[in-house]
């Protein structure tokens, strides 16, 4: 079975690194990329085309709701998890209206509530 690519999609580099820190430590998930706003992560996608793409609620052009619908709006897109500082319920149904395959706070993100939603 091959590795889970992952595209990380947030604007602060800090949170990039840690991502890329967790998918270097987990068996599974192997890192396809990475991209600092929603203009970037949309391009990163077709490119690279990941299987999963973690991406931020809150970036500097698009929010990640319109960026996850445009993402997983055609076949054999690829799986989004949305992900924020801010709790899933300040979002309501904001995430399962984007297409997103669901929530994960920054607070909870870990390889296995990655692979719970895949």
């Amino acid at each position: 079975m091959t590795d889970v690519q992952v595209l990380t999609v947030d604007d602060q580099p800090v949170f990039r690194e840690a991502v890329r820190a967790l998918i270097f430590s987990t068996p599974g998930f192997e890192l396809a990329g990475e991209a600092s706003s929603g203009a970037e992560a949309l391009s990163a996608a077709d490119r690279l085309h990941p299987d999963l793409v973690l991406l931020d609620v809150n970036l500097p052009d698009l929010d990640g709701f319109q960026v996850a619908e445009r993402i997983t709006a055609h076949n054999g897109a690829p799986a989004v998890v949305l992900t924020s500082s801010r709790d899933s319920s300040d979002f309501g149904p904001l995430v399962s209206g984007s297409g997103a395959r669901g929530f994960i706070s920054k607070g909870d993100l870990s390889g296995a509530a990655i692979a719970e939603l895949l």
